[in-house]
Formats: C-alpha cells, sequence, structure tokens
C-alpha cells in the first residue's frame, strides 16, 4: 500500500486515502474529511475502477454539486410542514391596559380576537392556526371551543413540547373550489 491508495477498514465502514505511512501504522483521510489512523492489518486496499461507486477523491467540486443536484428531491406542498398562524389570546397582548375592563369584557375581546383571525385565516386559506390562551381556570379555553364548534374545523390540544397545555391548534378544512 502506498500514499493516495484508496483503502477500506475492514471492520467498520470507513474508506479514506491514504495520507501517511507510519512502520505498522497507516493514516487515512475519510470521505468526512477526518484523518484517522488504523494498524496495516485492518486496512485493505480497494480498487478505484469500481463502477458501483461514484470515487470521492476523483471528483472535483463542480461534479459534487452536478451530483447533489441530481439527487435533490422535489418537496410537494403536503411533505413540507408548514409552521401554524399563532395568535395570542393573553389580554395583556391585546391591550395595553386591562384597567377599567370587567372579566366579561377580557372574555368578550379575547373570543372576538379568536374569531376574527380564525375568519381571516379561512379567507387566506391558512390551514393550521394555534391559539394560545393560556391555563387558568379554563374559561376561556371553553368558550374559544364554544366558538371553534360553529366552523368546519377540527381543533385539538397544541404541540406540547413547544406551548405546553396552555394552547388549542385548529385544523381548517379547505374547500378546493376557488
Amino acid at each position: 500500500m502506498e500514499i493516495d491508495d484508496l483503502v477500506e477498514v475492514i471492520d467498520d465502514t470507513i474508506q479514506g486515502k491514504i495520507v501517511k505511512i507510519n512502520k505498522d501504522k497507516i493514516t487515512i483521510l475519510t470521505r468526512e474529511g477526518f484523518e484517522l489512523s488504523f494498524d496495516k492489518s485492518e486496512v485493505v486496499k480497494i480498487e478505484k475502477e469500481n463502477n458501483l461507486k461514484i470515487n470521492f477523491f476523483d471528483l472535483d467540486n463542480d461534479s459534487l454539486l452536478k451530483n447533489a443536484e441530481k439527487k435533490k428531491k422535489v418537496i410537494s406542498k403536503k411533505e413540507k410542514k408548514i409552521p401554524p398562524m399563532e395568535v395570542d389570546l393573553h389580554i395583556h397582548q391585546l391591550v395595553a391596559s386591562t384597567k377599567n375592563m370587567t372579566n366579561h369584557e377580557m372574555l368578550t375581546l379575547q373570543i372576538e380576537t379568536a374569531r376574527k383571525q380564525l375568519e381571516f385565516a379561512i379567507e387566506k386559506r391558512i390551514q393550521r392556526v394555534v391559539f394560545i390562551h393560556g391555563v387558568g381556570e379554563g374559561v376561556l379555553r371553553t368558550e374559544l371551543e364554544y366558538l371553534l364548534g360553529r366552523y368546519n374545523v377540527k381543533f385539538y390540544d397544541a404541540e406540547y413540547s413547544k406551548y405546553g397545555v396552555g394552547a388549542t391548534e385548529v385544523y381548517i378544512f379547505q374547500n378546493n373550489k376557488e
């Protein structure tokens, strides 16, 4: 074996080009760009003319880019995970001050905001909306669920890892007719 020979490690899936040879040790540059040392008994020379594999070390940057472009997969709209529209219904997000507002007025404002945002999403054909309502005593959540029950939507708890238990995700069924 000589420097620049293509080798493979016997008991591993590592391939590379020999860059150094010292007594019983061989250092190879892997396809991932790491230099690793092995005993001579652990590596085997492989042929450069291997029709089944593209020889990474014989390719220039232009060839690599062309191969990468060929392998790009066209992703359909359904495969893309489009982030949902988020609507924060916390009262401090809706008004500057709650001074002189009753609990009923605050709840009415929050539900009206949810209704307007839901109708906006339906009009703009936004398929997923997350309403952040918080935990509290559950009054806003109950009123929100009552509101959502009047629309052609499916609703469920939003992603726990992101929102905790204080959010509801709404899936809006789209009418394909324009």
